[in-house]
């Protein structure tokens, strides 16, 4: 691969639990993508997730070795944003204090807190720059939607703020506007569900994924507090257990067995009461969330957008469709192309298109 003169060269790392997704992309083209996985042998082998940097990097460099790509022909690169402090959407240079954030584990200790790292170490010995995009902790919420009803407990933004923004941005384009100019509701429908209400380019409220709005395949969602605060005092469960239960062992895993969708509607398709009911109760709560954002936007809602793998499911598309339909248009657009809305940040960067934001 050699360096074009009018297109930029961009390295993409997005760390997950169990692998490690890089891609190389010319300009929006994409060159190649891996998914490198991860035994559970090697990663348990690391005390702290930071550990696992260069053993990531590792087979990144592997990669490029073989398929002939040098190092140099990069212009910039971009690694997924990890648990950082609240902050408004867009690109972001990596600096020393996000870098001494993430190493510290500021914000909580997740996976992705490793992109930034990984970026970095390779960006420095490039001397090119280093971004993040759009990172989970993307905080543009109204001072109104950060009331809960208890002081003790403000409302947190977490959510899947990188694939969201950039369908946002897509579905835009489709109806030929701009992201600054439009009113959207976008769900997010993964492993972890978020809803979202954007406002001319900010993303003015959504559901915190790790314990708000919809329940997901792994995830409780909202629960009645009432009854939350006796089970955690019940003595059934350690607090360790519990938060488990409420963030991986939860939603519909609780109730059928299985995180697998596909499973959950093969069982349905069957006759099983029960997983026809919890799927059921899926589709409910997350067009419930698509009303709520309704109220938040006042009605003015150009679109609404359905987005992340189950999104894929056409039986649970139609079904949301059924309740919100009267809402807004819907556009799908199924999956997480995350690889693809970090180059496309990058990119915005480097064509003086959107300013870096600094982290401070």
């Amino acid at each position: 691969m050699k360096q074009s003169d009018n297109k930029e060269e961009i390295l993409v790392i997005n760390p997950g639990t169990t692998s490690t997704k890089f891609a190389v992309y010319s300009g929006e083209e994409l060159v190649f993508k891996q998914i490198e996985e991860h035994a559970a042998a090697e990663t348990e082998k690391f005390e702290r997730l930071i550990d696992q940097c260069q053993y990531r990097l590792d087979f990144i460099l592997a990669a490029l070795q073989e398929r002939g790509i040098a190092l140099s022909v990069f212009k910039a690169v971009v690694g997924r944003g990890g648990l950082l402090k609240p902050l408004k959407g867009g690109t972001y240079r990596v600096n020393q204090l996000m870098l001494q954030d993430l190493r510290k584990a500021e914000w909580g200790e997740h996976v992705a807190n490793l992109g930034a790292i990984m970026a970095y170490a390779l960006a420095q010995h490039l001397q090119i720059p280093a971004f993040v995009v759009d990172p989970v902790s993307v905080d543009e919420l109204e001072p109104v939607a950060r009331i809960s009803g208890l002081p003790d407990l403000e409302r947190v933004s977490l959510s899947h703020a990188l694939n969201m923004k950039a369908v946002a941005r897509k579905a835009a384009g489709v109806i030929g506007r701009s992201y600054q100019e439009v009113n959207f509701i976008v769900a997010h429908l993964g492993t972890g569900i978020s809803v979202s209400a954007h406002q001319h380019g900010r993303m003015i409220d959504v559901n915190n994924a790790m314990d708000e709005g919809p329940l997901s395949p792994d995830r409780c969602g909202g629960l009645p507090a009432k009854q939350l605060v006796k089970l955690c005092y019940s003595g059934k469960y350690t607090c360790d257990e519990l938060e488990d239960k409420l963030a991986g062992q939860g939603g519909i895993y609780a109730y059928i067995g299985t995180k697998n969708i596909r499973e959950v509607e093969k069982l349905a398709g069957q006759g099983e009461k029960q997983a026809e009911l919890v799927l059921a109760a899926l589709v409910y709560q997350v067009a419930k969330e698509i009303g709520s954002m309704a109220a938040v936007l006042t009605g003015a809602v150009d679109q609404i957008i359905l987005t992340g793998g189950i999104a894929y499911s056409s039986r649970i598309v139609s079904d949301i469709k059924a309740r919100v339909q009267f809402i807004a248009p819907i556009m799908v657009i199924p999956g997480e192309e995350e690889l693809e809305a970090l180059a496309l940040g990058a990119l915005r960067v480097l064509r003086n298109e959107e300013r870096a934001q600094v982290y401070c």
